[in-house]
């Protein structure tokens, strides 16, 4: 199977960062992190699309990002596609996610490209859902459940 590029779609949900009100601060992170991670920036288009709704657009040799922030509902929406076939999203997201500080998050990545010859071509798919709690919330929580089935 030979693939041609990876896309990650990602979705974060809850941010904690005060930065999502800010298009300019995002828009210099976003700069910050193409020239960190070595892709050389053709284009970064941002727009204030309605209020409270960021889009941002980054064009480099290797792939696209696009980025969508709602601030009021502390949401944002990514689509990462990268075309090569050693391509790694994950290191972009996870700066994106230090960035915008989601208390959840869920990611998809589609293999990108020739799949075979197969009369019925399905691209492999990998989703995950992850909550950044920590786990002692999860525990404090099972313990309070215990607790009442307990006393009843």
């Amino acid at each position: 199977m030979k693939i041609l590029a990876r896309h990650l779609t990602v979705d974060f949900y809850n941010c904690k960062s005060s930065k999502l009100e800010d298009l300019h601060l995002i828009k210099d992170a976003l700069q910050e992190l193409m020239k960190d991670k070595g892709y050389g920036l053709l284009n970064l288009s941002s727009e204030e699309v309605a209020a409270n709704h960021f889009a941002f657009m980054l064009l480099f040799r290797d792939g696209h990002i696009a980025i969508h922030v709602y601030s009021d509902l502390r949401y944002v929406a990514m689509d990462i596609f990268l075309c090569r076939e050693n391509a790694e999203p994950e290191p972009i997201y996870k700066e994106l996610q230090k960035f915008f500080k989601p208390d959840k998050m869920k990611s998809t990545l589609l293999k990108r490209g020739d799949f075979g010859k197969e009369k019925e071509i399905k691209p492999k798919t990998k989703t995950r859902v992850a909550p950044f709690r920590k786990i002692h919330n999860t525990g404090a929580k099972v313990i309070r459940i215990l607790a009442r089935r307990n006393n009843q």
